[in-house]
């Protein structure tokens, strides 16, 4: 009698990114009456998805000669990546600084701080404001000696870590056998990267946004026209423009899912299955529901969905998980929060 095969032993820290484990999520399957399998981002080093985009844009940028020994990696971001390049800048010997809308959850930001990373905040604006995050990091970065600007929305670094990583190691978790994949756009890269790399094994599975109130991308890949509706207390998904991930994303299909319908299975998933998620991962099991409901009343054999659990909700204590601000929010309470 044998006993589980152990995890292959890893020569370097950085290996410890990517390679998660694929998960069948129990009630999901059951509400979409096919199998709904969350990839567990929240596995990584920096315990998001994002791991993979930084340390793809860090290695491309040692390729191209652009990050030298003793840089620094300026970006823009919501939270997660920037910690994910934090963490790999900080194996690697660089420095790290990082700016963000200062309506972001403390915990990222306090995460950052431990990490060792320069954190400049702002205030949230739109993209055509020069003062919005994004547009920040680039300015910090052309003024800082020795320093890079990752650009995780426009460079294609970013979508290459999936199309590379996540959706080969989707392929062989399933055995070859994927009817549909989907999940939310922030930067693009993890649905176009994903897409793109399922596409190469099978044209016909099915690749879904899941889209957030509040973002443009559901009416453009609905009816051509980037428009939003609504609003998301989401952190780090909705996005408002074509990025150059995005650009040539094979969307076949899309969803709506507000922020209710995602903290339903957010709940779901902490109190059946023991998965404590961020909002962003609560809506793209709402979505892969969705589409795994859609192939099935299509007639399709016992499907199967695949889509990202991104982060670890114990990054949203003090949002999600927090009763006062949920109310203030006006979106509903989980039971086990409410106080007699």
């Amino acid at each position: 009698m044998t006993g589980p095969t152990a995890p292959q032993a890893r020569t370097t820290t950085l290996d410890l990114i990517g390679n998660t484990p694929l998960v069948l999520l129990k009630g999901p399957s059951e509400a979409a009456g096919c199998e709904i399998w969350g990839k567990c981002e929240f596995a990584n080093p920096g315990a998001s998805v994002k791991d993979r985009a930084a340390l793809s844009i860090i290695r491309d940028a040692e390729a191209r000669g652009e990050l030298k020994p003793g840089g620094t990696v300026v970006e823009g971001t919501a939270g997660n990546t920037g910690i994910g390049i934090a963490l790999v800048a900080n194996a690697c010997g660089y420095k790290t600084i990082i700016v963000m809308p200062d309506n972001q959850s403390k915990e990222k930001m306090d995460t950052l701080r431990a990490l060792g990373a320069e954190l400049v905040t702002v205030p949230p604006t739109k993209f055509a404001n020069p003062g919005h995050f994004v547009h920040t990091s680039r300015r910090l970065a052309e003024e800082t000696e020795g320093a890079v600007w990752a650009n995780q929305f426009d460079n294609i670094a970013n979508r290459k870590a999936h199309i590379d990583g996540t959706a080969p190691e989707i392929w062989q978790q399933l055995e070859g056998r994927v009817d549909g994949f989907t999940c939310a756009a922030g930067t693009g890269g993890t649905i176009a990267g994903v897409g793109l790399g399922l596409k190469a094994f099978d044209e016909n599975i099915r690749i879904a946004l899941t889209d957030p109130h509040g973002a443009a991308l559901y009416n453009y890949y609905a009816c051509g026209e980037l428009s939003a509706e609504g609003s998301s207390v989401a952190e780090g998904i909705g996005q408002g423009r074509i990025t150059a991930n995005l650009d040539g994303a094979p969307i076949d299909t899309q969803f709506r899912i507000s922020d209710e319908e995602g903290l339903y299975w957010v709940g779901r998933m902490l109190r059946e299955e023991g998965l404590c998620l961020g909002l962003s991962s609560g809506i793209n099991v709402a979505g892969a529901v969705a589409l795994g409901r859609q192939l099935a009343a299509e007639g399709r054999k016992a499907p199967r969905v695949a889509t990202i659990l991104c982060d670890t909700g114990f990054r949203y204590l003090s949002t999600l998980y927090n009763a006062e601000w949920l109310r203030a929010k006006g979106l509903p309470v989980f039971d086990w929060l409410v106080q007699d």
